[in-house]
């Protein structure tokens, strides 16, 4: 896969001296995370602050890679779990799917090693929605109308998700970011590497519901039935609704046992 470079981060790795593939990875950061060692190789992320031209910072993740590696098919011999990703990103963008902002990818041998590196804007603002429900169970819960509000902009989100044929695959709350107020409220899909276009939407609607009413921990039976129907833009469950429904919570029962 070709470099990925947009102009508008261009100018500002360039005001940091980072505008190319050997400055980021040689720059010393210190580990968000513990790289993951697995796959043949190792991959980790670290946190820059970046200076804006016209003054000001901003934040970015620097997620680099070598022979980290997946095979497909198409690629029997492996190639960068990032490229997955970055492809994810980008098809997410083109939908206009609230996701990550891209700032850099590229992907280099080097003496016989696989390097990748992914950078992309922090959600800075933003809280994983799984937080937000831990410190609404110990502080109190938004009114229903806010509540309201916030299902139903992910529901929206979902379904124009679903409405691509794009199946998100770990559709957790710890993966929805949120950035909520009584006058503000967007949101931002993350952990893009597993997404797949599917051929049928009933197989992207399927999996991904029922993976985010497992994960929901804290959500109400009332809070997980209303989210469904809003998915559904429905008001009450018909027939269909009904048999879709069951299998969620039976699927869901059956792993909880697990």
């Amino acid at each position: 896969m070709k470099d990925h470079f947009p102009n508008q981060w261009r100018e500002i790795l360039h005001h940091n001296n980072l505008d190319s593939f050997d400055k980021l990875w040689d720059l010393k950061l210190d580990w968000f995370e513990e790289p993951n060692q697995r796959r043949g190789g190792w991959s980790g992320v670290s946190r820059c602050d970046l200076d804006l031209p016209e003054g000001g910072k901003i934040g970015v993740f620097i997620k680099r890679q070598e022979n980290h590696i997946t095979r497909t098919p198409l690629h029997p011999f492996g190639m960068s779990t990032f490229i997955r990703e970055i492809q994810n990103i980008l098809r997410f963008k083109k939908a206009a799917i609230p996701a990550l902002e891209p700032v850099y990818f590229a992907v280099r041998k080097v003496g016989g090693d696989l390097r990748a590196i992914l950078c992309t804007e922090a959600l800075d603002g933003y809280d994983p929605l799984e937080s937000l429900v831990e410190r609404w169970l110990k502080e109190g819960w938004p009114d229903r109308k806010n509540r309201q509000r916030l299902m139903q902009t992910v529901a929206s989100v979902m379904t124009k998700m679903h409405d691509h044929k794009i199946q998100h695959n770990c559709f957790y709350p710890k993966h929805i970011f949120v950035r909520f107020s009584e006058t503000e409220l967007s949101i931002r899909i993350i952990d893009l590497e597993k997404a797949k276009v599917t051929m049928f939407r009933r197989q992207a609607s399927f999996r991904d519901l029922y993976a985010l009413n497992r994960h929901a921990k804290g959500w109400s039976r009332t809070d997980r039935l209303r989210f469904f129907l809003l998915y559904l833009g429905r008001k009450r469950l018909d027939r269909e609704a009904k048999l879709l429904w069951r299998k969620i919570v039976t699927r869901t029962i059956i792993k909880a046992k697990k």
